[in-house]
């Protein structure tokens, strides 16, 4: 059995915790979950809020579903002892941190996995990338109610938006660091693609869609390419849409199958 630990439990680590259930992936088993806060009940693996125990449990890989700071605080531990799947890839902004957990993979011979979660087109743009890009464009456009709790209240009432409003225009490295919950997506694509600080990021509360659409332009050596996504969100967390979590499991699949398509 392939075994692996969830750093978080939230709508990811549920959603790998359902697949695993319904014989998604048979061949894989959670074996420890770490979580923010201690949890009453019976689970069929260990759930702890001790980081200790929670790293004496042998695992093949740890998945990542708890936002940046447990990036910053764990996923250099992780490393050390396994490959890691990092879905907010926004921590990755933080150069020394990168290059530090990059480091360590290459020191415990691990590696450290961006998955592709929430957006699609990272071959593509990956491969492009080989050739030089000349630009790379992505809009992030969700409805209002997924920009709560973020610096975009202060910009305008989101209860009463009638139109698109545009609450970030700039470089991918400011805009994730600014809205860690909503466009960790655009992390992964800069650093895919043309990097955090060439890579333009614009995003946008937008009161006529329920959903969350998400373009990604780029132009170079290779030619041009447009990748469109239209997303329901999470009933759980409209910041998150319902694609990475599946994104999340295919991803566990392809580290535990002896068949990957799409490296």
């Amino acid at each position: 059995m392939f075994r692996i630990g969830l750093m978080g439990l939230g709508a990811i680590g549920e959603q790998v915790s359902a697949a695993i259930a319904a014989g998604v992936l048979p061949d894989v088993e959670i074996a420890a979950a770490l979580v923010r806060k201690s949890r009453d009940g019976k689970s069929p693996f260990l759930v702890t809020n001790d980081a200790d125990k929670f790293f004496a449990v042998k695992v093949d890989a740890v998945v990542e579903g708890a936002g940046h700071q447990a990036v910053r605080d764990h996923a250099e531990r992780a490393l050390k002892r396994s490959d890691m799947l990092v879905t907010s890839v926004g921590a990755l902004t933080d150069d020394a941190l990168r290059e530090r957990l990059i480091a360590t993979a290459k020191v415990s011979g691990h590696r450290l996995i961006l998955p592709s979660a929430g957006i699609g087109a990272l071959d593509t743009l990956s491969a492009a990338a080989i050739g030089g890009l000349d630009e790379v464009v992505m809009t992030v456009r969700k409805q209002p109610s997924a920009w709560f709790g973020t610096e975009a209240e202060t910009m305008v009432d989101l209860n009463t938006l009638k139109a698109p409003f545009t609450v970030y225009e700039g470089p991918v490295r400011d805009g994730a660091r600014r809205y860690p919950q909503n466009v960790n997506i655009s992390a992964a694509v800069a650093l895919a693609g043309a990097g955090l600080d060439k890579t333009h990021l614009i995003i946008i509360a937008d009161p006529t869609i329920t959903t969350h659409v998400i373009e990604v332009r780029a132009c170079g050596a290779f030619g041009s390419f447009t990748f469109v996504e239209d997303i329901l969100p999470t009933v759980s967390n409209p910041k998150t849409g319902m694609i990475v979590g599946m994104a999340i499991v295919k991803a566990v699949r392809q580290l535990s199958s002896p068949l990957v398509i799409g490296l």
